[in-house]
């Protein structure tokens, strides 16, 4: 069955874009300037509840989010998601397991205290590694007049195996450390510590490559917790870069990639919904960098341009959102390398069929407070934040993911630098 993938893939691609409006998304608004000094949190207290009827639930694992538990009726749950503080942009994080003493169905009502909507379609597994899509026909959201449904409803089978219930098929941090440990294997693969984040997990970065240091690449992803989609379209475009291809072997005896997997590991540890232990948005955080993850990488950059003489020539930031969309910087500055970003962008979308790209160039030609500025204000390298959409097949966002990196080897394995 392997060979029907490719169709199945393409088949997908057409329905979705055939389907799509032709107006695209417009994206975020203007980016805010937040206070980046630290901010109280509110931890989750670990724990199982005993919601009756022989049903218990519990928070008790890395990555959980669920604050309270309630039993409503004999076919009802209601469960409790709040946020680590506020203000804060909802990115409603939730995961916890459930079990009971005898097999039963009930329904379980997600409810956020007026304080988030219900943002992610839930996915349950039977050992915590392995998640599937629930069933359509066993979740639903009340329709509203005005903005997002702030509850939703999901029914479960519940028995004395354990089921886990997520916003996304990955929880904790293991998975980012496994994978870090698979390209650890590789003879041009190297860790570097740079620094501990608040609670001290290690704050650490990839090198890729054989080069000089003299041109250099910064990859990151997950700077908010949930943010799975990009963490994947990241993992697909390094992947390509580790390649046994002539391609991937010219470019990585003319270039090393440094690459953070991981920008906010507290944060995801304690299944937080965007901001890190300090209770700040890390994209908030490229100026002052009064948080420990920004300051980190930002002395490494800047400490390694000092040292080698160097430079970074491309720098990208994967995030997660509603829909796929590439935020990108003015198109009238000029960095290291003039014009690169729109024409990765062009040739890796060209060839996914029907698809156009959803671009928005920031229209400001000053330095703000986000990864992507301070990647191209202070080291003059072309940079993106690709943001991919939640929903967005898995198959696609591989193809999103790959393309970009074959693209940009491509482009970059051509340049001649003074």
């Amino acid at each position: 069955m392997k060979f029907l993938q490719p169709f199945v893939s393409l088949l997908v691609l057409i329905i979705l874009f055939s389907c799509k409006s032709t107006a695209q998304w417009e994206g975020q608004g203007p980016i805010q300037v937040v206070e980046t000094k630290d901010q109280t949190i509110s931890y989750q207290t670990k724990q199982t509840w005993d919601a009756g009827n022989g049903v218990f639930f519990s928070n008790q694992l890395e990555g959980a989010r669920l604050n309270g538990v309630q039993r409503i009726n004999d076919t009802l749950v209601q469960v409790t998601i709040l946020p680590e503080n506020e203000p804060i942009n909802p990115s409603p994080w939730y995961a916890f397991k459930l079990w009971s003493g005898n097999t039963q169905e009930f329904w379980i009502e997600f409810t956020y205290a007026g304080k988030g909507f219900h943002r992610y379609f839930p996915k349950l597994s039977s050992d915590g590694k392995t998640f599937f899509n629930a069933d359509s026909s066993s979740f639903f959201q009340p329709k509203v007049e005005k903005g997002r449904p702030e509850k939703a409803f999901l029914k479960v089978s519940a028995s004395s195996d354990t089921l886990w219930v997520a916003a996304q098929d990955k929880i904790g941090t293991a998975y980012v450390q496994e994978w870090k440990q698979i390209l650890l294997q590789k003879d041009f693969v190297e860790l570097i510590a740079i620094g501990k984040s608040k609670e001290g997990r290690p704050l650490e970065i990839l090198k890729i490559g054989e080069a000089d240091d003299q041109d250099m690449l910064m990859v990151i992803s997950m700077q908010h917790p949930p943010e799975l989609t990009g963490f994947l379209a990241m993992q697909a475009f390094v992947e390509e870069i580790i390649k046994d291809t002539p391609q991937a072997k010219k470019f990585r005896s003319k270039y090393n990639l440094y690459l953070m997997p991981q920008m906010n590991p507290d944060g995801v540890a304690n299944g937080h919904w965007r901001h890190n232990v300090g209770g700040i948005d890390l994209n908030r955080d490229w100026v002052n960098f009064n948080q420990p993850e920004t300051k980190a990488l930002a002395e490494f950059m800047e400490n390694k341009v000092k040292e080698t003489g160097g430079k970074f020539v491309f720098a990208a930031d994967f995030h997660s959102t509603w829909e796929d969309i590439f935020y990108t910087n003015n198109e009238e500055l000029k960095g290291n390398f003039p014009g690169l970003i729109p024409k990765v962008i062009k040739k890796s979308s060209k060839r996914i069929p029907g698809y156009i790209p959803n671009i928005r160039p920031n229209e400001g030609k000053e330095r703000s407070v986000t990864s992507n500025s301070y990647f191209f204000f202070v080291h003059q390298a072309e940079s993106m934040t690709f943001e991919v959409g939640d929903n967005t097949p898995r198959d696609i966002i591989q193809m999103k993911g790959s393309y970009l990196g074959q693209e940009l080897m491509k482009i970059l394995n051509k340049k001649k630098w003074k």
